[in-house]
């Protein structure tokens, strides 16, 4: 069956729940077992069902098949957010003295996690130019446990060769992990190329509605589920039965959502690439993009978020832009339904490709209102940027 299909009909049961469309939240902590010698084997369950309100209830285990059969993977687990699902994840393989290969344009958060925490538990960590691709061979050492990729990267949407990545850190023995939160499995297929551990941020376009936090994290074998779910189960990070419900009742529309902000981000990034206050538009479905070629390789679509580099380096400029929008809201989150705005400043945290540009990069994030007046809200900001400027409006 297409994804789209299996969206509306994975993870429901309705024989199991008395008919009902929608598996119904179950809100439990405390598990009851009939005997003795079934509470003696409860920890036997851990892998395929739960013992424990912490491990989980139907209502999880319904939203983790729908997400591990949207993906195409083993088994999928939910964190209590996309933050904890990297973090995770990260864990799960790696131990003191072990080093670890991460995509230089990763989310920063994931950056932060890696500088600091795995640091400072004795886990090395060496950052790679995300257009490295086969090249990776180099930096790959014997204590190469995990190579960590997200393409599109964070804020600039570099597209990564990962089947290239995959092939040679498969060789080397070590597991690669993506976070495919911009593409989501409907777009990218991560286990056809080569990824072992598939991480998203359910917060975003699987939910899709602005109002709650979740992570996913999706293993291509048996034996990475078995590990990662050790792992959850010992730091105790788990999800509510209700957020779990909104999640899956999220996913139902994923694909009208996702096709409907791919149209609408690629209609506003083509109006601003046409703009002579920007110097270029970084979205890989551009044909001009310095990522098209791997993107139309190895994506099925594209999403709603992209860069935009303006021309001007004026901070009270871009103030006065971005503070009268009326429709792009400044916020740093993306994947709802309300269009979204943010300056990124990637020069800060760039090591291994230091972004060295001029001007100002703004991410949007087109959400599903019309796009007509998406435009015409940008078209008045980009007025009030030049009258800042002193330059015709």
């Amino acid at each position: 069956m297409k994804p789209e299909t299996r969206l509306v009909h994975a993870g429901r049961d309705p024989e199991k729940h008395h008919g009902t469309v929608n598996p119904p939240v179950y809100r439990a902590s405390t598990i009851l077992y009939p005997t003795v010698a079934a509470y003696d084997r409860r920890r036997e369950r851990r892998y395929t069902s739960f013992y424990y309100g912490i491990h989980g209830t139907p209502t999880t285990l319904a939203l983790t098949e729908a997400l591990a059969e949207l993906s195409g993977g083993y088994r999928s687990v939910v964190t209590s957010s996309g933050l904890a699902a990297i973090s995770q994840a990260l864990t799960a393989f790696l131990r003191q003295g072990d080093h670890v290969l991460v995509a230089d344009t990763v989310y920063e958060p994931t950056r932060a996690f890696c500088t600091s925490v795995l640091a400072r538990f004795g886990v090395e960590v060496t950052f790679y130019d995300p257009h490295i691709g086969a090249g990776i061979e180099a930096l790959l050492r014997p204590g190469t446990r995990v190579v960590y990729a997200e393409s599109p990267g964070s804020l600039t949407f570099e597209v990564q060769d990962v089947p290239a990545i995959a092939r040679a850190a498969h060789a080397r023995g070590a597991i690669v992990m993506l976070d495919n939160t911009w593409a989501t499995p409907l777009n990218f297929r991560a286990f056809e190329h080569g990824v072992d551990v598939e991480i998203q941020a359910a917060t975003k376009y699987l939910a899709g509605h602005s109002d709650l936090l979740m992570g996913v994290i999706t293993t291509r074998t048996e034996e990475l589920f078995r590990t990662i779910k050790d792992g959850l189960d010992q730091f105790g990070d788990c999800v509510s039965p209700d957020l779990c419900y909104e999640t899956l009742r999220g996913l139902r529309t994923l694909a009208v959502r996702l096709r409907r902000h791919e149209r609408s981000a690629l209609e506003v990034a083509r109006w601003l690439a046409r703009r002579p206050e920007v110097a270029r538009v970084l979205h890989p479905a551009l044909p001009e993009d310095p990522g098209h070629g791997l993107w139309a390789r190895d994506f099925l679509g594209s999403s709603s978020l992209f860069g935009v580099l303006l021309r001007t380096a004026s901070e009270r400029a871009v103030a006065a832009m971005l503070d009268g929008l009326r429709l792009f809201k400044i916020g740093a989150s993306f994947g709802g339904f309300e269009s979204l705005i943010v300056p990124a400043r990637p020069a800060e945290s760039r090591t291994a490709r230091p972004w060295r540009e001029p001007g100002t990069l703004l991410r949007l994030h087109v959400g599903l209102e019309a796009v007509e007046d998406l435009i015409a809200d940008l078209d008045a900001g980009l007025g009030r940027l030049n009258a800042a400027l002193g330059l015709p409006v």
